[in-house]
């Protein structure tokens, strides 16, 4: 893959606060815009006439259409791996089984109540800059899961493959599905992440070491009738 950055898919950053406040009013008219007409009816013509702006302010800070999808989608990134961060307490109080459906659980509410981030990350990169902070946000939730777990005494094997960040891949293989087929992540789908991810990092769970709570929430062999 090509590591360069195109510029023109990246937004300027402003640094005094009357451009900071424009730029942000930019961001927040183009949310409104997404949500009532969708990708296919977001364009830098339609977003200034509804803002009374000139396209070329907009094009001050955001040299294309790209460039102010993929500040959305990063601000969304930020905001999810945030939030995670602010629950890592609370998920090291729980099983394993309970940390990861809390997990999913949280991850639902945040795209049903973000229908524009729905859009943008679950619907698919807009670019190859928006693919890899997705990739890079994925990352690091995978990495709080491991520290998370290795706080509660679960050993999951290092380096190669990244069982930690494959599992949240695999959680949001099935967001993008049930988005692709229902517009929403059903009940369904939202069963199948927690299976998904359960099935996945449990064989790689070093129970010798892990405590208790851990070990009794692996599922028991079933009896023979």
């Amino acid at each position: 893959m090509n590591d360069a950055l195109d510029p023109l898919a990246i937004a300027r950053q402003p640094t005094q606060q009357r451009a900071r406040d424009r730029f942000d009013r930019i961001l927040a008219e183009a949310e409104k815009l997404l949500m009532e007409a969708g990708l296919s009816g977001f364009s830098v013509p339609v977003l200034a006439e509804r803002l009374g702006y000139t396209r070329g302010s907009i094009y001050a800070y955001f040299p294309t259409p790209y460039a102010i999808l993929n500040e959305l989608v990063a601000r969304y990134l930020v905001e999810i791996e945030s939030q995670f961060l602010a629950r890592a307490d609370e998920l090291r109080g729980m099983t394993l089984r309970e940390a990861i459906a809390a997990v999913v659980d949280h991850s639902v509410s945040f795209y049903e109540a973000n229908p524009v981030a729905r859009l943008l990350i679950l619907g698919g990169a807009v670019t190859d800059d928006s693919f890899r902070a997705q990739e890079m946000t994925i990352k690091h939730l995978g990495d709080l899961g491991r520290a998370v777990w290795k706080d509660k005494g679960v050993r999951l094997p290092k380096g190669q493959p990244d069982v930690t960040t494959l599992s949240v891949d695999i959680a949001t293989a099935c967001f993008r599905r049930s988005y692709f087929d229902h517009g929403s992540i059903t009940p369904a789908y939202r069963d199948a992440a927690v299976a998904a991810m359960i099935g996945f990092l449990m064989p790689y769970v070093d129970t010798a070491s892990a405590s208790p709570a851990v070990k009794t929430s692996k599922s028991k062999p079933r009896r023979k009738a």
